[in-house]
């Protein structure tokens, strides 16, 4: 077993990934995006340590239909979807399916954007270092999706942070971002909520407390929030 798992809760997942990241510290260009809502409590422990600004990135994964669980694709901000052909086509998942969770979870993600951001704009990181952070990588449909809708904001680079995940979605990962890091590799990896002593549900309430405090690069710890 690896001595850093299981990890207690989210916040001791994001002071020890936070650990893994010490080389980007203090640095003017970047910026913290945390995936809601189980991203944004691990996001804010390393905004915090690194002295960064914190944003969300709006992502939805698209559930099979009756195994939501099971990542068939994902959803992004600006329009981007991105599927995973392998599940479609083992499970013969309809279009017509896929079409129907798409179109729920784009509505989702216009209520959360609402909720999280309300008036406030989404940060800018163009020409900006992007640190995109989540709990856990199963198929990692979810942050392929999240990669491709940052590029669409032009940042200077894209690093993938996430504490612990499977070695086919870690893989997958680094053909698209410019760096991935990691705290645990488990095999065999079964979940992302069997690393986690306590992996209870982010409330929409915590995400955008959680904002409130990081969303200049003000925050000092789990303290705060």
């Amino acid at each position: 077993m690896d001595p850093h798992l299981p990890f207690r809760d989210r916040f001791d997942a994001g002071q020890q990934l936070a650990d893994r990241l010490t080389e980007y510290a203090n640095r003017q260009d970047l910026v913290v995006l945390g995936l809601p809502r189980g991203g944004v409590p691990v996001a804010g422990q390393v905004a915090a340590r690194l002295g960064a600004p914190l944003d969300v990135l709006l992502v939805r994964k698209l559930g099979v239909p009756g195994h939501e669980e099971l990542a068939m694709g994902a959803v992004a901000e600006l329009d981007v979807e991105v599927l995973n052909d392998d599940v479609i086509r083992e499970l013969s998942i309809p279009p017509e399916s896929v079409d129907r969770a798409a179109v729920r979870e784009r509505t989702e993600l216009v209520r959360r954007a609402s909720i999280y951001r309300g008036d406030r704009p989404a940060l800018d990181i163009r020409d900006r270092t992007a640190l995109i952070v989540d709990d856990g990588l199963a198929t990692g449909a979810s942050m392929q999706a999240a990669v491709r809708a940052v590029r669409e904001r032009r940042p200077a680079r894209v690093i993938v942070a996430v504490p612990v995940g499977s070695r086919e979605a870690f893989d997958d990962l680094g053909r698209l971002a410019d760096a991935v890091v990691w705290v645990a590799v488990p095999e065999p990896f079964v979940a992302v909520g069997r690393w986690y002593d306590d992996f209870s549900q982010t409330t929409d309430y915590e995400v955008t407390r959680l904002l409130n405090v990081f969303a200049t690069g003000g925050g000092s710890g789990r303290g705060n929030v």
